[in-house]
């Protein structure tokens, strides 16, 4: 009957202890995910009937050493009924930490607008990031490394496609300056011989 109790006991225990393990195994596995989704709507009448849609999705993976990100955007606009501006972005740049403040990065963009008069215009670069700044409340990344970038105008233009060597230069500041509320400031420049694509993002976030 003890013996019937004890393994009983030590089953139970080891039950226990494999679903303890599981669930700190599970909640590692989280906490290296996090992002944000964001979705915006304005509907404006009067004279005209305008609508704009914005949408924005951010998701990092992040150990000691890696670091993914997948960023997508979109915005679309529509006046009368007739579109007016439609547009879209990925990126998912890869890095690499091998020391406390230095890293390296690999960076891939594919950029859709369909009023630019472009088909697409897709970027890929390589090169050094440093962390300037680190503390609990901010951090200030910095990158910098060449690049290749290739435009495919649309069919109806008389432009001609483009093929470049780019300079490819970025930047993201974030403050937490309370316990609800963070205020970020990224930029990020292509320059390349025949044009030089900027990019500017200031967003204030309240949880």
């Amino acid at each position: 009957m003890k013996l019937n109790v004890l393994q009983k006991s030590l089953a139970a225990s080891l039950v226990a202890s494999v679903l303890t393990a599981n669930h700190s195994l599970a909640e590692e596995e989280t906490k290296l995910w996090s992002g944000s989704v964001e979705f915006g709507f304005v509907d404006t009448s009067g004279n005209t009937e305008e609508t704009t849609t914005k949408s924005r999705a951010e998701i990092f993976r992040e150990t000691e050493q890696w670091k993914y990100t997948f960023l997508f955007n979109s915005s679309a606009s529509q006046t009368d009924g007739d579109n007016t501006a439609e547009k879209y972005f990925l990126a998912n740049p890869l890095s690499y930490k091998y020391a406390d403040q230095d890293y390296v990065y690999g960076y891939h963009s594919y950029d859709d607008d369909r009023f630019s008069g472009f088909d697409y215009i897709t970027t890929f670069s390589m090169g050094y990031g440093r962390t300037i700044l680190d503390n609990e409340t901010m951090k200030w990344d910095a990158e910098v490394g060449p690049g290749y970038r290739s435009s495919k105008v649309d069919d109806e233009s008389n432009s001609e496609d483009s093929e470049e060597i780019v300079l490819r230069m970025f930047t993201n500041y974030k403050w937490e300056f309370s316990e609800n509320a963070t205020f970020s400031q990224g930029f990020d420049v292509e320059a390349g011989e025949d044009n030089t694509i900027s990019n500017s993002r200031t967003a204030l976030e309240v949880k």
